[in-house]
Order: C-alpha cells, then structure tokens, then sequence
C-alpha cells in the first residue's frame, strides 16, 4: 500500500534484473497472486536461474550433477521473457514507466523494475594466477571443481559458511586443507562464542587445521598457484586457494538511476525503493527492519524467498505476508547447522536437547519462555518446531508496531 493508503497502479509489465532463486522466486509469485502482465528475467549468466547453496557441497563433491541444481521449469521458460548472458547497465526512468539498459545495447521497458542482481565475490592479490578461486557462481564452482581433481594442498582463506563447507567438500575429497581465518573468533557474531568454539573443533576432527587471527601477505606463483605467505612470515604449501572473504552487492548499473545506494539498494520492509515502481530483493538489497531500525542485507537463501514474497504482494498493492525470523543453514563435515533468529551479544546458550560436549544439540538464546534464536546441529523435529515458534512470535511482534504507527 501507498503512505496514503492508496493502492499504487498495478503495473502490467515487469522486469526483473537479476536471473536468480531471488529473481525467479519473485517472478512466479506474481503469477501466483494473479499478475497476468509481461514478465521479463535479465540475467548475466548464460544459465538459468539454479539453486547456489550445493555449489559448495555437493557439486564439489560430484555427488549433484548440474542438471540437478536448475531452478526453473519448462512452465518458467515458456511463462516469462527470458535476455540470458547480458548485463544490465543503467536503469532510465520516463513518463510511462523504466527502461533497462543492457550491455550488447539492448533495452528493456517496463511499468515496473524489480532489482536482483546479487552480489559477487571480494579478491585479493594474487587472485590471477591459475589455482586461485572465489565461488559465487555454478561456473566458478565448474572450474574450482577441476583444480580440486589435481591439487593436494587446498587453503580457503576466510571461515565464513561458505569457506568452511568448501573445506569440509575438500577434505571429505581427500584433501590436505587449511582454513586461513583473521578474525580469532570466526562465526561468534552469528551463533555466539561457545557454539563457535564447538564448530571450530569439527574441524580438526576431520583433519583440517583452522588458523585463526592470521592475515594473507601474499599469495604466490608465477603462472600458478604454488603457496601463501602469512603476515607472519609463516609459509603454506598451495596448489588450490579458495578466498571467501565476503561478497559486494551488484549495484553499479543503478548509480546513476537516483535509487539510493549505500552497499546495497536500500528498500523499505517490504522491498520498495523510494523511486516508484522499483524494488529490490535478495543479495543485493538492504531491506529495512523495523525490529532495529536499520538497513540490513540477508545473503540467505531463506532471505531471497522472504524478499520475492513481500516486492511480489507490494508491487501488486496487497498486504505485505507474515513476518518470519531469519534463518540460515550450512552443512559441514556430515552435519547440518541451522540457525534461526538473531543471538543477542553476550548471552549463552540454553541446551534444550544434547549438551555441551554432544555432536548433535538444540540450544535457544533469550528469554526462557520467549527465546529470540535457537542454534542447532542435527535439530530434527525440535529445530523445526521451535523455528516455527519464532515466525509466529516475530509476526506478532511486527503486527504489534504497525498498529502502534497507525
């Protein structure tokens, strides 16, 4: 709904920049909610939108062939307008709507333009030589997959999810894997400092030797990769390096658009920019949350579902959907992490179900009875329970201030 309370114009026509689980997700939910109009997907990959979270796992471990990561249906192809392979690079905006530029000079008109463009991978020096690799995409995970098959001495430098579960990929491969991390407590903002801790020793269990708070110097070779050099001095042997540091929101193409850019597409809560007739969804959004004032970006899988819900219902000018807290999975070494909510700094972890020293656990932070995360391996049914539990008590919570600023 519009501030007046107006529903906006549904727009007939649609294009989504960005052929992703957040650009598809969004596409078949306006179909879903009845948008009968032109929908068209802009995608700078050649492929169609596929699933990225067994990029790290079980591509890697050649246990899921590519066709079997394909998000889209033979009803997607033929449903939506499909430009494939092209960058977007601008974004006009005129009397009767936006027009998309794309890169082989093409363009695209729409009523109305629905960001989802993603992110991509940050680098370092040294990036160039031959063995060195980031993972964002199924092509970069083709060609680390190839190095895997040669190389020995794997180095993933950066304990975030996606680090770990390459590593974890590459060691079940037989691999000798070292994770190079600068922080010295990686994953503690996200599950708290204890659960951490418990991550961090599966490593070791498995033969893979976590180094934390050492930073890169340089990465070495002359045409391939054949080390790393620590700001130590220390030196690791390296025919593989995988460098998951993070990622950068694909904004460029909008910079001169007047959408409001600050390390994301800033949106309001329900993806809307303060441009009309355009939204943003998944990586490359900052969405606002209510429950802490600020714009923030959720690179998760369950993130670019909640988007596509909310730009889909607000662009057709209906009620925004229920408001779920956030949740994350990884799966590392044969076990699966869940994580659902925010755990607050400087609280510990209630064990509902295992303990301290088990290998599978349930454990909820906050308040006994009203918990505001709960953190899991190999949850099960109780995980699931609880999660849904959450949803319901972050939607009544949301419900609860929007009457409040009526």
């Amino acid at each position: 709904m519009s501030g007046d309370g107006v529903p906006p114009p549904v727009a007939s026509s649609v294009a989504i920049v960005g052929a992703s689980l957040a650009g598809l997700s969004t596409a078949r939910e306006l179909r879903t909610l009845g948008h009968t109009g032109s929908i068209t997907l802009i995608g700078a990959e050649n492929h169609y939108p596929y699933d990225r979270p067994p990029l790290s796992k079980g591509f890697l471990q050649q246990t899921e062939p590519p066709e079997s990561l394909m998000l889209a249906d033979a009803d997607d192809h033929t449903g939506f307008g499909w430009r494939l392979g092209v960058e977007a690079i601008g974004l006009r905006h005129t009397d009767t709507g936006h027009t998309v530029e794309l890169a082989d000079g093409g363009v695209v008109e729409a009523q109305a333009v629905i960001a989802a463009t993603g992110s991509r991978a940050r680098t370092l020096i040294g990036a160039d030589l031959s063995g060195v690799h980031t993972l964002r995409t199924l092509d970069d995970a083709a060609a680390l997959a190839e190095s895997f098959r040669d190389g020995t001495h794997v180095v993933v430098i950066g304990a975030g999810f996606v680090g770990c579960e390459v590593a974890s990929s590459a060691a079940k491969l037989g691999k000798k894997v070292t994770i190079v991390e600068a922080s010295e407590a990686p994953g503690a903002a996200l599950v708290g400092p204890e659960l951490a801790a418990r991550l961090h020793r599966r490593h070791a269990a498995h033969g893979v030797r976590l180094l934390t708070g050492a930073a890169i110097d340089t990465i070495n070779g002359s045409e391939r990769v054949e080390s790393v050099t620590l700001a130590d001095g220390s030196e690791l042997p390296a025919d593989v390096v995988v460098v998951g540091i993070g990622a950068v929101p694909n904004t460029e193409w909008l910079k001169a658009s007047g959408v409001a850019l600050d390390t994301g597409v800033l949106t309001d809560a329900d993806c809307a920019t303060a441009v009309g007739g355009v939204y943003a969804v998944g990586d490359c959004a900052r969405v606002y949350d209510p429950k802490t004032g600020l714009h923030l970006r959720q690179e998760h899988w369950s993130g670019a579902l909640d988007h596509s819900r909310r730009a889909a219902r607000r662009l057709l000018g209906l009620s925004a959907p229920k408001t779920v807290a956030p949740y994350f999975w990884s799966d590392q070494y044969g076990t699966r992490l869940q994580v659902s909510g925010a755990v607050p700094t400087g609280t510990d972890p209630v064990y509902l179900d295992g303990g301290p020293d088990t290998d599978s656990f349930v454990a909820t932070f906050g308040a006994g009875d009203h918990p505001c995360a709960v953190v899991a391996v190999d949850g099960g049914r109780l995980f699931t329970r609880l999660r849904k539990e959450l949803d319901r008590s972050e939607d009544r919570r949301r419900s609860a201030q929007m009457v409040e600023h009526q």
